[in-house]
């Protein structure tokens, strides 16, 4: 799939996408191959989860609050990357599909398995 500037899925042919119809989705190489938007999307299922942990870097610098959870997750972690807004971290999880949650501790990380889509950077953060 690919995406808008604003994070809104669209198709290869650039008309809006939905991330629980997968007749509006593509491979990876279809969605690389397109000129359509202005990057990918990733939409979460089979198996593959995202935990996204929004405004936790400041100045370049992972927060200590967003390091500690990091360590803390459990499910095997394919992937972390940067977010689309530099100041935030998306880990790529193995985890079968649940329904999405925020985990409301005072900071801002949600956590979803299915039925959702994600604005991929690839700019991958070395932990």
């Amino acid at each position: 799939m690919r995406r808008t500037s604003t994070k809104r899925p669209i198709t290869v042919a650039g008309r809006p996408a939905s991330s629980t119809d997968p007749a509006t989705w593509a491979t990876f190489a279809e969605a690389k191959a397109s000129s359509a938007g202005v990057g990918l999307g990733f939409v979460l299922g089979g198996g593959i989860g995202c935990i996204d942990l929004d405004h936790c870097i400041v100045d370049g610098t992972l927060a200590g609050w967003a390091a500690e959870y990091i360590r803390s997750v459990t499910e095997p972690v394919i992937f972390t990357e940067v977010s689309q807004s530099g100041e935030g971290v998306h880990l790529f999880i193995e985890a079968p599909e649940a329904p999405g949650r925020k985990i409301r501790d005072g900071r801002n990380i949600e956590r979803y398995t299915t039925g959702r889509y994600i604005a991929v950077t690839g700019n991958k953060l070395i932990l």
